[in-house]
């Protein structure tokens, strides 16, 4: 080995150990940070990431009293079985409907709450209207459904007896299929857009003021100002939280389409999606490893949505979660 390819050498070596310092520095002057992270980490790795060996499972005829290592394998049998079953176009026609209604016409909610919040000026006002907007985060799915039962049954509904108040026949909402549709959107608006707005008027309350007092000396009216420093401040954070809605584009919101679909079964051309097929092929009928191949395969296809999302918003907008 020659002087040169030494010095070379050293030199490599040399500068791995100062960024291997500098991180540490780094981390060290950061260590609260961190440490107030931890429990968030810690959560992902036991919940999330420990758990992934059993995905195996989609590869195996699992059986629960031979266990993962004694079941045997079966490849992709799930998978062809499927992909090639009577309900598969059903589930994924159900599955998208659902999703782009929700990136469509849900995700702009919170984006436009956000917008008109900013521009009240009256504080208290404010405050009321942004704590009753996201009250309803924290209501429970199923009290959700519960309380549709009592605005919109048939037989004990609210909607019903006014209906009947005024002498008009009572109309059946719940167990329609033209209004499951409106229903999902409707319940996903009044639970998520306050909670929602909450990340976009933080990223408002961000923008420089200063911005806002040389466009009102030029001139520039509310909607004007709105429009070419509030929107384009916050325009970040949605193709961030855009792009991570589309790598969910296959995983709908299953508690609220459980809770909405019952025990109806007629409701199931319109509302069956794949997180309810799976549940059922997974706890009705004991197929864990059809149940798990069927995850597996939405976390693969989020996972590729997510990656041409974002080099997608990175072409257009230099957005995105990574360059």
């Amino acid at each position: 080995m020659g002087l040169d390819a030494v010095t070379t050498k050293a030199k490599r070596i040399t500068r791995g150990r100062e960024s291997r310092q500098k991180t540490l520095r780094k981390m060290w002057f950061y260590r609260y940070h961190y440490l107030l992270l931890a429990p968030g980490l810690l959560f992902f790795v036991i919940f999330h990431y420990v758990p992934m060996w059993g995905v195996i499972i989609a590869f195996q005829d699992f059986r629960l009293w031979e266990g993962i290592l004694g079941s045997p394998w079966v490849g992709l049998e799930h998978f062809r079985f499927f992909v090639n079953g009577p309900y598969f176009t059903r589930l994924i026609r159900n599955t998208l409907v659902i999703s782009f209604l929700d990136l469509i016409v849900v995700f702009p909610t919170p984006i436009i709450l956000a917008l008109l919040l900013n521009e009240v000026a009256h504080r208290a006002y404010k405050r009321v209207i942004q704590t009753i907007s996201y009250l309803p985060y924290f209501v429970s799915w199923v009290v959700v459904g519960g309380l549709l039962i009592y605005i919109f049954s048939i037989n004990v509904g609210m909607v019903t007896r006014w209906l009947a108040r005024l002498g008009l026949a009572p109309v059946s909402i719940l167990g329609s299929r033209s209004a499951f549709l409106p229903l999902v959107v409707g319940t996903s608006i009044w639970k998520g857009v306050g909670w929602g707005a909450i990340i976009y008027l933080a990223a408002i309350a961000g923008i420089n003021p200063e911005l806002y007092e040389v466009a009102m000396i030029d001139g520039a009216g509310r909607f004007q100002r709105m429009l070419y420093i509030t929107i384009p401040s916050i325009m970040s954070v949605a193709v961030i939280m855009l792009i991570l809605r589309i790598g969910a584009i296959l995983n709908v919101n299953f508690l609220q389409i459980l809770i909405l679909l019952g025990n109806d079964a007629s409701l199931l051309e319109v509302g069956d999606v794949i997180q309810t097929w799976v549940y059922r092929a997974g706890f009705r009928q004991q197929n864990m490893s059809l149940a798990t191949a069927v995850g597996l395969m939405n976390g693969v296809v989020g996972l590729i949505l997510v990656y041409v999302a974002n080099k997608i918003a990175n072409r257009l907008t230099e957005g995105g979660l990574w360059s």
